[in-house]
């Protein structure tokens, strides 16, 4: 039988950027007529808004739940690069993403990840080479290369990240960027490869020279890093080469808000709202070519329904209504696990350190940056071994290999805090081995012993409580509702923060110490790394 609906409202026409009162009719989940009216309407009937670049993995949240929770924002289409479970478990890590994600009427594209290992400078539990990533993007749910973080590769011809991307190419697959900072020359052979976005732009001239190249700017608000206060005023402009991305967002901070923080804020820097939607949503379903509905006869049936001040009111996804004045209809569902977990329970010993030279390499670390600066000071040292010292904030950091032997890599950084205790995650890029910061060896062996025998989590420990956020599926997500999942990792923050932690997101700041594709130092399982000599290097220094 058809499912007939009429849905009335001041109809926001992003395609042809204009506004008129009208009705919408929906049968079979199309939009079968629209109609212009003389009505009087308060609500505004709009595109859904779509994620451009996410790893739905840093939400901690399996796609199911990311669903559940972003529909409530009329978000409606998320383009997930499944990087982070895929340095997991390989293919199998994004099948087990794709199918989670089919359990929801939420419209969630895939990428193939370009990139895992990230560096071969630290243990990872899976690779991807170009046969595997041709198999991928041969999947009708795969539409696009995920980012090309490797941008050296790319320049110096790389036979297996050019196999990737001429696979793309082959199957007709947009391919993403990920290249902050490059410009001239460099940044006109890594366009030319057949680079189509860049989410890591650092300001609007550089974010000019690639749009002049063709490569589209995914202006960016996550937990982790943001660039919409720098880049916004491009839309104004630029509106058809600009989209809006996460990137990587924290549970805590998707219950706020998401895309529609985004689009509410560049309306208040002054920007026109229709070529803020166009960004927001046309720009990414032409440019991926997606199955979306943008309010046109014959389309799928996706939009939202919001107020004057653009809160969102309901959202619909294929002419099916999926959330209402802020309530998710999506059903929750408990969903199996998969996981890659092999590291076995480290000993305080195996954290000291021996003095051994007057003067040592420390991560620097920037609030609210993924960027670090190394600093060369001399150590801080108690009965021969080097030890963390709180007096100027130098504490202690490990990252132990998870996936087989034992191998741990230890430093020391700068500007976490702590006066006492120690925290500790599996979610550390890429590759995803447990990393540490802490007061002293026992604490941080003690974190890094409840993150082990959770198989995967985040936690706090202080000498009177331990706290953790298990994360069984890839030690990367959880399998709870995001209310549950969000209660308890803002708890983890507020205790981080209870014992001395300045930083406003700690445990995003550490989950990218590990990071070798951004400057400029970092650490893994093998050592520290210098990212710009893009080399492993020692602890002591001259």
């Amino acid at each position: 039988m058809e499912n007939t609906k009429i849905i009335s409202g001041n109809i926001i026409d992003v395609l042809n950027l204009e506004i008129y009162p009208g009705k919408i009719k929906i049968s079979n989940g199309k939009i079968k007529d629209i109609r212009e009216t003389s009505g009087t309407y308060k609500n505004y009937i709009i595109p859904g808004f779509v994620d451009s670049h996410v790893h739905i993995e840093s939400s901690m949240l399996l796609p199911l739940e990311f669903a559940r929770l972003a529909v409530t924002h009329g978000t409606i289409v998320a383009l997930s690069d499944p990087h982070e479970i895929a340095n997991v478990l390989g293919v199998r890590g994004v099948r087990y993403m794709i199918e989670n994600a089919s359990l929801t009427p939420f419209k969630f594209y895939f990428g193939a990840p370009s990139c895992v290992p990230a560096s071969p400078f630290e243990s990872s539990g899976a690779t991807l080479n170009s046969v595997e990533v041709d198999g991928l993007l041969k999947l009708d749910e795969i539409k696009f290369l995920g980012e090309v973080m490797d941008f050296p590769g790319v320049l110096e011809g790389n036979p297996e990240i050019i196999a990737k991307i001429n696979a793309a190419r082959r199957n007709s697959k947009p391919i993403d960027g990920h290249a902050p900072g490059l410009r001239g020359r460099l940044l006109r052979e890594y366009a030319a490869a057949g680079i189509s976005t860049d989410h890591e732009v650092v300001d609007k001239d550089e974010a000019l020279e690639k749009i002049k190249l063709g490569v589209k700017i995914q202006i960016r608000e996550g937990s982790a890093s943001r660039n919409l206060d720098e880049l916004i005023s491009l839309v104004d402009k630029y509106y058809k080469s600009c989209m809006f991305c996460t990137d990587d967002i924290h549970p805590d901070d998707l219950i706020k808000g998401h895309v529609n923080e985004m689009v509410k804020k560049a309306i208040e820097y002054g920007i026109d709202p229709l070529k803020v939607l166009y960004s927001a949503s046309v720009c990414p379903i032409k440019h991926y070519n997606l199955d979306v509905g943008l309010l046109q006869i014959n389309d799928c049936a996706d939009f939202v329904v919001v107020d004057e001040e653009f809160n969102v009111l309901e959202t619909y996804i294929n002419g099916e209504i999926v959330s209402k004045k802020g309530k998710t209809l999506i059903p929750w569902r408990f969903c199996q696990t998969i996981n890659n977990f092999k590291a076995e329970k480290v000993e305080t010993t195996n954290l000291r350190l021996e003095y051994a030279g007057d003067k040592i390499n420390v991560i620097e670390a920037q609030n609210g940056q993924l960027l670090t600066r190394r600093l060369i000071t001399t150590p801080t040292v108690k009965n021969g071994l080097v030890i963390s010292d709180i007096e100027r904030d130098i504490l202690k950091i490990a990252v132990l290999n998870r996936y087989g032997k034992k191998s741990m890599g230890i430093g020391f950084i700068k500007n976490f805090g702590l006066k006492e205790g120690a925290i500790a995650t599996s979610i550390s890029h890429d590759s995803h081995n447990i990393i540490a910061v802490g007061v002293t060896d026992e604490d941080i062996s003690r974190a890094i012993n409840l993150v082990i025998r959770s198989k995967g989590g985040l936690c706090v420990v202080s000498k009177e409580k331990e706290l953790v956020l298990s994360l069984p599926v890839g030690g990367l997500m959880s399998n709870r509702d995001h209310r549950a999942t969000a209660q308890i990792y803002r708890e983890l923050k507020r205790l981080a923060h209870s014992l001395g932690s300045s930083l406003s997101s700690p445990f995003i700041t550490l989950s990218f110490m590990s990071l070798t594709v951004i400057p400029e130092i970092k650490i893994t399982d093998r050592g520290l790394f210098d990212v710009e000599k893009f080399n492993i290097i020692e602890l002591f220094t001259d």
